[in-house]
């Protein structure tokens, strides 16, 4: 997930040494962070992610790759890409085993559910999620698949070992040979019950919704590199009031409510600053919510009851957080 600076507490950090690097593809690493301070790293669920504090400065968010419920060392791995802002180029250059980061506590916003099985779905790096999340159907004794493609195997993570080990429940599709995987096809008539897991590029993540959309009891979750493409409602200025600091701040037209926070010095934990990565979340106890973000579910948005800072609105001309 593309990140800016995050505003994360050094007090909140993490401190792990790096114990472990391997390159999986000629483009992504894996990472084996082991914690300084305690025995144990804070429990994490599969889907899980955490911020990672490169050395260059930038924050960048990545999914954890253990097993469920491995608290001893957390493991990611990490794509370098050459052309976006150097998160990831930090991490492969300037990190080895010895290397010392400051990590956030894991969060999520995928998280399994419950469903009388899984189909998983993951384009390129998107297979990094949906690791944990098979590994906990696979505990739980679920049937699941996962359909994996890329644009050569080569070039996907995780995909040697996965059809070794799981056989035919996983499907490799290299686009290079065999040209765009076809989910209305792949992702026909499924049985209901079935919760498809999506994760990689926009396309890929529409394609998975529009095969399932009209299906009964087939539902779809998803986790975007970026924020879907939601065009806005409304961009007048409102106010928001902080309940527990009894402080009134305007949020102008064209400006997030982060920023506003920002400029009124309050502090907020934030990291994406695209909707994405859900560290920005707050309570709502007032207020109508335009949510922009793709990180919560339909559901969750009906509810009212959280927003994103650094992306969504408020329609009601006041709103007021529980901060």
């Amino acid at each position: 997930m593309p990140t800016t600076s995050s505003r994360l507490p050094d007090s909140d950090l993490i401190e792990v040494r790096v114990t472990g690097r391997r390159p999986l593809t000629d483009r992504v690493d894996e990472f084996t962070l082991t914690p300084l301070a305690s025995a144990a790293l804070p429990d994490w669920s599969a889907g899980s992610h955490i911020d990672i504090h490169t050395p260059g400065g930038a924050v960048r968010q990545y999914s954890l790759i253990s097993l469920p419920g491995d608290t001893g060392t957390y493991r990611v791995a990490v794509d370098r890409c050459d052309e976006g802002r150097g998160g990831s180029v930090s991490l492969h250059r300037g990190v080895q085993p010895g290397s010392q980061l400051g990590i956030s506590r894991p969060r999520n916003h995928f998280a399994l559910s419950r469903a009388l099985r899984y189909v998983f779905v993951a384009g390129g790096i998107g297979i990094t999620p949906i690791l944990s999340l098979a590994a906990q159907a696979e505990q739980m004794g679920r049937p699941w698949s996962l359909l994996y493609t890329g644009s050569d195997r080569s070039r996907m993570p995780y995909a040697a070992e996965l059809s070794e080990r799981f056989g035919d429940r996983v499907v490799i599709h290299s686009s290079s040979t065999a040209g765009r995987l076809s989910l209305s096809r792949q992702l026909a008539d499924l049985e209901p019950g079935t919760a498809v897991y999506a994760c990689g590029p926009e396309s890929l993540i529409a394609d998975a919704e529009s095969a399932c959309a009209d299906q009964d009891a087939v539902d779809v979750f998803a986790e975007r590199f970026v924020a879907a493409d939601r065009q806005p409602a409304s961009d007048e200025p409102f106010e928001v009031s902080l309940a527990l600091s009894h402080r009134t701040v305007t949020v102008p037209a064209g400006r997030t409510i982060l920023d506003a926070l920002d400029d009124a010095g309050v502090v907020t934990v934030s990291s994406c600053r695209e909707g994405v990565c859900g560290t920005c979340e707050a309570e709502v106890v007032s207020g109508e919510i335009e949510h922009r973000d793709s990180v919560l579910t339909p559901e969750e948005r009906a509810e009212n009851e959280t927003m994103m800072l650094c992306v969504s609105r408020c329609t009601s001309g006041r709103l007021v957080l529980d901060l």
